[in-house]
């Protein structure tokens, strides 16, 4: 299993988004400050493999990631079939484990949305 190392500093990250177009780049790096602003807790890691920004707790382990796509950027949740699913915000009922939020680029993050699914997050898994 690969280790999750942190970012040694902010431009690790910054370098990552930096290689994807800046119609969702900059947006991404947006999501990325916000995630950090509501849980500061988490710690994130540049995934150039994955092409993503990762977040771990450090008692409930791998949390979200961020990955910028051509025309969207996708916030999937390493556990998202655990989370309460009422408001339809999570794609991926198929899927074994995860689940995810579709956001367009140039929309607004929704803050209270995402640190309510970025606390249950961690509570399921802590």
């Amino acid at each position: 299993m690969a280790t999750f190392e942190p970012a040694q500093t902010y431009d690790e990250i910054g370098d990552l988004l930096a290689t994807f177009p800046e119609t969702v780049g900059a947006p991404a790096a947006r999501l990325v400050d916000l995630i950090l602003a509501l849980r500061p807790d988490l710690i994130a890691c540049a995934r150039p493999g994955w092409g993503s920004v990762n977040f771990r707790h450090r008692q409930a382990g791998d949390v979200c990631g961020v990955f910028p796509m051509r025309d969207e950027i996708l916030l999937s949740f390493e556990h998202g079939r655990l989370l309460d699913n009422s408001a339809g915000l999570l794609e991926g009922d198929g899927l074994k484990r995860v689940r995810f939020l579709r956001l367009a680029p140039d929309s607004e993050f929704p803050p209270g949305e995402l640190g309510l699914l970025l606390a249950e997050a961690v509570a399921v898994k802590s």
